[in-house]
């Protein structure tokens, strides 16, 4: 499970299911009669205050799942908010039709109403879709070796050709620290550097690209939910051509579809 993709709704999420955890502990009635927490009914402890916590359980399993998962043919995510939205609409009514309600079913109507916001509003919501964690800045790889860069073609340190290009010479005289190379030498670097012929015409090769702005990338299944967020400044692997849009990979393992393209930089 990567925890890495829960959004800050995710935490909003999380933060109210433990208040109606909390809240099923307290008095539900205030009466000259005495007063009873939630686990007193087990029927009300299980049925309402745990319907909810389940609910919030599955919004986060969902999200932390590197595939999505389904249930009679329902996303983990949407019987989560379903089970949300449900125990919101009983507290209150609950609170409505009844005298007396104690810091126990106020809180839960509470809690409920925040745990059913977040769980709708996240994936409409930009502030609360963005992630949670940030994932950890990496540079592209060529060759098992780390390259420096930042923002720009990937590898090209200062002071350093990009590959396939060669250090230029001024007045005839080598640069400084680079070896003369001989005929015997050009012909093999000339082999090397021509172009395979194996890739067929039109045929996809992956590549490193960056985005001039944040962008979305959303699920390969066409869910419209966004599973991560594409920084400016950051190296991100094309893997596949999907339409218009681009297969693209994230640092921490992801796979998503990057549905504007416009403007990207490629590596």
């Amino acid at each position: 499970m990567n925890f890495r993709s829960l959004t800050r709704g995710d935490a909003v999420v999380i933060g109210a299911a433990a208040l109606l955890f909390i809240a099923s502990f307290l008095s539900t009635s205030s009466g000259p009669y005495g007063s009873s927490n939630a686990w007193s009914f087990l029927g009300m402890a299980f049925g309402q205050y745990m319907v909810g916590i389940i609910g919030a359980a599955l919004i986060v399993v969902h999200r932390a799942l590197p595939q999505p998962r389904k249930v009679v043919g329902l996303e983990l995510n949407q019987v989560g908010v379903a089970f949300t939205v449900a125990v919101a609409w009983q507290f209150f009514w609950q609170i409505l039709d009844g005298a007396g309600a104690g810091p126990g079913l106020i809180l839960g109507l509470i809690a409920s109403l925040a745990l059913a916001g977040g769980a709708v509003a996240t994936p409409l919501v930009p502030a609360l879709s963005a992630d949670l964690m940030a994932a950890p800045t990496q540079q592209p790889m060529y060759g098992g070796q780390p390259q420096q860069g930042g923002y720009g073609y990937p590898g090209a340190q200062q002071g350093q050709p990009y590959p396939g290009q060669q250090q230029q010479s001024f007045g005839g005289q080598p640069v400084p620290g680079q070896q003369q190379a001989t005929p015997q030498d050009q012909a093999p670097q000339a082999q090397a550097q021509a172009p395979a012929p194996a890739q067929a015409q039109g045929e996809f090769a992956p590549f490193w690209f960056a985005v001039p702005v944040q962008r979305h990338l959303y699920a390969e299944d066409g869910n419209p939910t966004p599973i991560a967020e594409l920084a400016p400044g950051t190296w991100y692997l094309a893997v596949e051509q999907r339409g218009p849009g681009l297969v693209a990979q994230t640092q921490d393992g992801r796979r998503g579809v990057l549905q504007d393209t416009t403007g990207i930089q490629r590596g």
